[in-house]
C-alpha cells in the first residue's frame, strides 16, 4: 500500500507493507485525509534538520542516545539511529474512511461503516490505516468524507476549551489566525 513519509526534508509516497488488525482497533480504507500545513510543514523542516542541530535542539533525546550507547554499544546504537533517520516517518493525524476489518472487542462498528479517525500515531496520508476504536468515530449519514477528515482539527481545539476551564463570566484570548485559532 502507499504511504506519505518524510524523509530528508521532503514528502515522499512509498510503498510499505499494510496494517493488520489487532485487538480494539479498525483497519480503514482511508477515502481523505486531512492536510495541517502548519504541523506538516513543520515536519518537513524539522526532518531536514542537520543530527548536529537536533541534538543541540533537543537534548533529551541526545541522552537517551547516550543511555543506548553505554548499553548497547556504539555500533548498535549508530545502526538504529541511521535506520530510523533512513526509513522516514509517517505523516497526518486525521482521515476518514471505511471500515475494513474490525479487531476483536469492537462491537459497535461494523465492517462497511463509515468512520473518522484521529491520531498523530495512525491516522495517517495512507490507503490504509490501523486506529485505536477510541479514536474513531462513524460518520453520520448527511457529512462526506473530506469534510469528516478534519474531524482532528475541531477535537485540538475543543481540547484547548476544556483544558482552559472557561466558566460564565471570563474573557480568553486565542493567539493564532491559522485554523486551530480560528476554530478555537
Amino acid at each position: 500500500m502507499k504511504q506519505v513519509l518524510i524523509k530528508k526534508g521532503q514528502a515522499i509516497v512509498e510503498e510499505v507493507p499494510a496494517p493488520l488488525v489487532e485487538s480494539q482497533t479498525l483497519l480503514v480504507q482511508v477515502s481523505h485525509s486531512c492536510i495541517s500545513t502548519g504541523t506538516e510543514m513543520s515536519g518537513l523542516k524539522t526532518s531536514s534538520t542537520p543530527l548536529w542541530k537536533k541534538a543541540i535542539q533537543n537534548p533529551e533525546k541526545l541522552v537517551k542516545v547516550m543511555d543506548m550507547a553505554r548499553t548497547q554499544g556504539m555500533a548498535r546504537t549508530a545502526s538504529m539511529v541511521q535506520g530510523k533517520l533512513e526509513s522516514g516517518e509517517p505523516t497526518g493525524y486525521s482521515a476518514a474512511g471505511t471500515v475494513l476489518a474490525v479487531g476483536s472487542g469492537i462491537e459497535d462498528i461494523q465492517v462497511g461503516d463509515r468512520v473518522a479517525c484521529a491520531g498523530a500515531q495512525c491516522a495517517h496520508h495512507a490507503e490504509i490505516i490501523r486506529v485505536p476504536r477510541n479514536l474513531s468515530v462513524p460518520i453520520p449519514a448527511e457529512l462526506g468524507f473530506a469534510t469528516a477528515s478534519t474531524v482532528t482539527l475541531g477535537a485540538i481545539a475543543l481540547q484547548g476549551v476544556r483544558r482552559a476551564q472557561p466558566t460564565l463570566g471570563e474573557t480568553f484570548t486565542v493567539i493564532g489566525l491559522g485554523v486551530l485559532g480560528q476554530l478555537t
